[in-house]
């Protein structure tokens, strides 16, 4: 069975009692039901975040369409590809070489070049830390997806905010530790497996909320004329006794206990929830930031990008407003499973059709969230961080599309103790593989990074699972300090 955070606490603890006391991390009631006297989670040092917000896309966004400019393309465009080695693709993508159908251009202090769709970002590109050489380790949406969102490209480990749930607890009694705002369309590859809480307190999982629909929280209000407030509240406390009758007879079952704090919680949410989803208070010029002042106008049935602006601008300001609110980890995904038309970031056959829109849409609200967080006071203690399961080749597949690259990709990450303005590891010049292909960065690189920020050593965040000490980093990862202010 899984530790306790008691437990957790006893084996990992190392006499920073008092800085957990100071370090703003509220308690968590879960820890107190859990009989644990109110332990505050225990951090290994101190914490420059107590956040995330991870914005995946979802299918493979390229890097050398958005943030990773490459000359060589422009000057080889449409010569026969030649990467000096045998190359595995994926389907069929080694056609001549093919510089971007976007235009880069120079932007903010640091003159970091970017795609013309992504310019919006242009306006806080010095308050980001690119990461242009990491690498994976397939070239399978699936297994990559895993990968990047739990650590492991098979399934059956938590996801990341699972992880960061079990080991901080959360901040707020009234809403989810950990939230997922997926794509309005449908789940991405792996669906709910992303964010699931595997091995780990049922409690942890991610809490999926899609706020554009009419029901954004599935079953957390009835959806009768039937019910009423009062009859709610006895059922609720039939169900306890009957609960806890049970839990007496099995004592140490997760699933149980995990069942109970969610009807716990789902009552509190009750109030909270609409309160944090809606959106008809917030001022005109924030609604204008994130791309919200034309909502609910008709869209084509093709790919545009006023639709991606006002889907993913949304979702950029619920996380704003969730975050205000206590929720410790939250992912918003761009993209949803493979399917046709393109609602993805799988461009096999256009680029320019499949990601101008997806990427003018993201870089949008993302832009609108950072500066949003900034002016808050919230960005210095949340990290946000881009990232997406694999690149693409730089070489044609077909005449306008690009196959998969798992050979080298981007991320990047910002506020929380991220250094702003810098590039670290760069892609070579075709952005093909790593530059310096003996010193890639890889997602256990990245995770570590991110729990060391939020005050964790993520080789001690272990638990045992099958006979094995599990963690997210698995047997790998180096904190990347280079990127860390």
């Amino acid at each position: 069975m899984f530790p306790s955070r008691r437990e957790f606490l006893q084996q990992n603890a190392w006499g920073f009692g008092a800085l957990a006391l100071s370090s703003l991390l509220l308690q968590d009631e879960a820890s107190a039901r859990d009989g644990q006297d109110g332990v505050l989670p225990t951090l290994h040092h101190p914490p420059k975040a107590k956040r995330v917000i991870q914005l995946f896309m979802s299918g493979a966004a390229s890097p050398i369409d958005t943030f990773d400019h490459k000359p060589q393309l422009e000057k080889h465009h449409g010569e026969e590809s030649d990467f000096g080695e045998h190359v595995e693709a994926f389907q069929n993508g080694l056609g001549p070489w093919m510089k971007s159908p976007f235009k880069f251009r120079s932007h903010g202090q640091s003159g970091k070049k970017l795609s013309e769709v992504v310019a919006p970002l242009g306006t806080c590109v010095d308050d980001i830390a690119f990461i242009h050489n990491m690498v994976g380790k397939s070239g399978v949406h699936s297994q990559a997806t895993y990968l990047q969102a739990t650590g492991f490209d098979t399934p059956g480990f938590p996801g990341m905010g699972a992880w960061v749930s079990y080991g901080l607890g959360g901040i707020s009694d009234n809403l989810p530790a950990f939230v997922v705002l997926p794509d309005h369309r449908g789940f991405a590859s792996n669906g709910p497996k992303n964010w699931g809480s595997a091995f780990l307190p049922a409690s942890t999982q991610g809490t999926a909320i899609f706020p554009q629909r009419v029901n954004p929280i599935e079953d957390l209000t009835p959806n009768s004329s039937y019910t009423s407030n009062m009859g709610d509240d006895a059922s609720l406390q039939l169900l306890e006794q009957i609960n806890g009758r049970y839990q007496e007879q099995r004592p140490g079952d997760s699933r149980l206990e995990a069942r109970i704090r969610s009807y716990e919680l789902a009552a509190k949410m009750q109030l909270s929830a609409p309160q944090a989803l809606d959106i008809s208070n917030e001022p005109n010029h924030i609604l204008k930031m994130y791309g919200l002042d034309r909502m609910g106008a008709e869209y084509p049935s093709e790919i545009n990008a006023p639709e991606e602006i006002e889907y993913f601008g949304r979702k950029c300001l619920i996380a704003r407003r969730l975050i205000e609110r206590g929720v410790r980890f939250i992912q918003i995904w761009s993209g949803n499973d493979n399917g046709f038309p393109r609602r993805n970031w799988d461009s096999h056959e256009d680029i320019r059709r499949d990601h101008g829109p997806l990427a003018t849409g993201m870089a949008v609200g993302t832009a609108a969230l950072i500066q949003d967080l900034k002016q808050r006071g919230l960005l210095d203690d949340t990290i946000i961080l881009w990232t997406t399961e694999f690149g693409r080749m730089p070489s044609t597949q077909g005449s306008k599309g690009r196959d998969h690259n798992p050979y080298v990709f981007t991320n990047w990450l910002c506020g929380g103790g991220i250094k702003p303005g810098i590039t670290h590891g760069q892609s070579d010049q075709w952005g093909y593989k790593p530059l310096d292909r003996n010193l890639p960065t890889h997602v256990y690189d990245i995770h570590a990074t991110i729990l060391h920020l939020l005050g964790i050593n993520h080789e001690k965040l272990t638990v045992r699972h099958n006979g094995i000490d599990r963690r997210l980093t698995d047997v790998h990862g180096h904190v990347i300090r280079d990127i860390i202010a």
